[in-house]
């Protein structure tokens, strides 16, 4: 079963079910998708806009339509000729559940009580105290626990902090069949499988799955610029964020404007994380290391886990990683930590660090630093590195290579259920890269006015503000309330300031009136099209399997979560796919519909099957403001920084063309290497050989 050419993920909810989605199937067809890319299918807490809080994995869930509803969709889909990928979650499920409620009832004693990961050396479940005031907290976050009072001393591993997601051992071959007996037996295109690293063996776990599973198979795995999946995986590749580092770093001008000490807040914010929210996890791995006090065990676990490269080690593989964090924590207990990790890389002390660093990275990096550190946020992406400003096009075409050659059908995305902004905000955004004297000068004067008293949530704000605009004071007010809250520095879900919290909520009524907002952000709405269109068509031809989150073939400008699960309007996309199919060629205007002629016309191109890649080079006074490239006879020609091109125009730049006639798909044109001519009506080009 091979991987399909493209996917289309949408998000499953009680108010867009496994009907609602086989309703889109034709559409999905005509806008030349492969495969529809659902998230998780399994029975979810009840009103789980998401899914992954799966609380039994024997079914799919009857609020989407149950099992009748499920074998509907795949049908409707086949007909349309779509494959389905689905989205499943190994590491984790939502409790109570019934499997819970036998361990909660029976102890050590219940038939399920290998299922979940708990320390049973007090001999029962210890349950978290929870926060004063947790259960008014909106349902889309979790139930914090307040570590102040009462247990420290969880001992049950959780995802993440999250206290009602308690963590599933599926290393044990009979938890496996329990958790994935029914999603296999349905015969789907493809799996996605969500966070792998917090398994206490992930390669274990995809070589025991692709024993079950031979069809497209990729791991949300995060990677750090330089790092690579563990080649004993046998997995298709990524779900894609190192692809949307690449591509949307190439349209991102290096500046120095922005800079600053991005590591020190890092880890500082990692420890935090460390100390706080997953001390109940650092302590369990700390009465594993032998001959050292506890105190100075839990220092050493933590020192380690704070200063990891990346994610996690899977050791023996990637050793290095681990090295690295060694050398850098500075306890003596370090070593000695070190010293029992190697002598014993699968033991409990080795497995237990590893699959917990990544829990410690992750909520100190993606949900602590990248909200304290926000001078510029189109960097701060999951698997982002925002003390790397731009990425050059020969670096680009390098890593382009490299993923057509290791592994060319993994994922490539650009917005995804997890970015803290979708991709046309980031491509608003990049703009200020080219302009940051004239965006500083606007912060400041409007900080003036309306700035908020912490500074970072300030920056955070106006660039927020700008980037998404025109947005209703409501989403607004709900993404920085969040935004506010993760930082943790004046407010957070647990120690709530509320004067604070007062400012905050007030300050969206105050600005989104205000004048100078609307002329700045008029400022760079066109050249953050030209963004959105360039990197939109890079994405959908350079090696990979590109997916296009729901409702981004128009322009959509959401932040971070659930602000990017809203409703997407299906039948205004219909009558405009209706129009380009006629032969329509849109403006570029509010409506997006440029960016969906992008979208099907390179889907399209992209199910003749695209191979290799051949690096182009324009030549003349504008040639760094070109991206292109040639794969199976197409050629991708993208615009990048586009405000400086405005200001010198193209001037006689060209791009040599291999070979004698090419046609631009894009407007049906012949195609020209002069680039002011070629790029007259758009700011991209998809050019094939001979007429189209």
């Amino acid at each position: 079963m091979g991987a399909p050419f493209s996917t289309y993920r949408v998000q499953l909810t009680p108010d867009f079910t496994f009907a609602d989605a086989a309703s889109i199937a034709d559409y999905l067809r005509r806008l030349g998708i492969g495969a529809l890319y659902a998230s998780p299918m399994l029975d979810a807490r009840k009103g789980s806009t998401h899914g992954y809080d799966v609380v039994d994995p024997t079914r799919a869930r009857p609020e989407l339509g149950g099992d009748e509803g499920r074998r509907a969709l795949q049908k409707s889909l086949a007909e349309h000729e779509l494959g389905l990928v689905v989205d499943i979650v190994p590491n984790h499920m939502v409790v109570p559940n019934p499997w819970w409620d036998d361990v909660l009832a029976n102890g050590r004693s219940s038939r399920y009580a290998r299922y979940f990961d708990i320390d049973w050396s007090s001999g029962k479940v210890l349950l978290p105290v929870l926060a004063e005031g947790a259960e008014e907290e909106p349902a889309e976050h979790s139930v914090k626990v307040d570590w102040r009072r009462g247990n420290t001393e969880l001992n049950y591993r959780r995802f993440f902090d999250i206290t009602e997601l308690a963590a599933v051992r599926v290393e044990d071959p009979e938890v496996f069949e329990a958790t994935h007996r029914e999603v296999l037996s349905w015969g789907v295109t493809g799996l996605r499988v969500d966070h792998p690293d917090g398994l206490a063996d992930p390669g274990g776990y995809f070589r025991r799955l692709r024993e079950h599973f031979d069809g497209w198979l990729v791991v949300e795995k995060i990677l750090g610029p330089d790092e690579s999946l563990p080649q004993s995986w046998p997995v298709d590749g990524t779900t894609g964020y190192d692809a949307l580092r690449e591509v949307c770093g190439v349209f991102i001008a290096p500046t120095e404007a922005f800079a600053g000490d991005f590591h020190t807040v890092e880890h500082a914010s990692r420890q935090q994380v460390a100390d706080s929210i997953l001390v109940a996890e650092v302590r369990r791995i700390a009465r594993l290391v032998q001959g050292v006090e506890f105190e100075d065990a839990c220092a050493a676990v933590a020192e380690v886990m704070v200063n990891f490269p990346v994610y996690r080690s899977y050791l023996p593989e990637g050793s290095g990683h681990w090295e690295t964090a060694v050398r850098k924590a500075k306890s003596p207990a370090a070593r000695a930590l070190d010293e029992q990790v190697r002598a014993d890389p699968h033991g409990e002390l080795a497995t237990r660090i590893q699959q917990t660093s990544g829990m410690v990275v992750a909520k100190g990096t993606e949900d602590t630093a990248f909200y304290r550190y926000t001078n510029f946020v189109a960097l701060n992406e999951v698997g982002g590195s925002p003390d790397r400003f731009g990425l050059p096009v020969t670096e680009f075409h390098q890593r382009a290579q490299a993923r057509e050659a290791q592994t060319p059908v993994a994922m490539t995305a650009l917005t995804t259920h997890d970015t803290k902004r979708s991709e046309d905000v980031r491509a608003r955004l990049a703009v200020l890269a080219e302009i940051p004297d004239e965006y500083l000068a606007f912060e400041s004067a409007m900080s003036e006015k309306h700035g908020l008293s912490e500074p970072s949530l300030n920056r955070l704000a106006w660039q927020s503000l700008v980037g998404a605009f025109p947005i209703t004071e409501e989403r607004l007010g709900q993404y920085l309330e969040k935004a506010s809250r993760e930082a943790k520095i004046k407010t957070s879900w647990v120690d709530r300031n509320a004067e604070f919290d007062a400012e905050v909520a007030a300050w969206p009524a105050k600005v989104l009136n205000e004048p100078e907002v609307a002329a700045f952000a008029e400022r760079i709405k066109a050249p953050g099209w030209v963004n959105s269109l360039g990197q939109k068509l890079v994405q959908l031809t350079a090696p990979g399997v590109p997916d296009v989150y729901q409702g981004t073939e128009l322009w959509d400008f959401s932040l971070v979560d659930p602000d990017n699960r809203r409703p997407v309007d299906y039948l205004v996309r219909a009558e405009l796919l209706d129009r380009i199919e006629k032969g329509w060629l849109p403006e570029i205007d509010d409506s997006g519909a440029a960016k969906l002629l992008v979208v099907q016309k390179a889907l399209h191109v992209r199910q003749r099957g695209l191979h290799g890649y051949r690096p182009l080079h324009a030549e003349g006074p504008a040639a760094e403001h070109v991206l292109a490239f040639e794969r199976s006879g197409v050629i991708t020609v993208a615009t990048r920084l586009p405000v400086g091109l405005a200001r010198k125009g193209w001037q006689d730049t060209v791009l040599p063309l291999p070979g004698t006639k090419w046609t631009d798909v894009l407007t049906g044109r012949p195609a020209t290497e002069d680039l002011a001519a070629l790029l007259d009506t758009y700011p991209v080009a998809l050019l094939v050989q001979g007429d189209e």
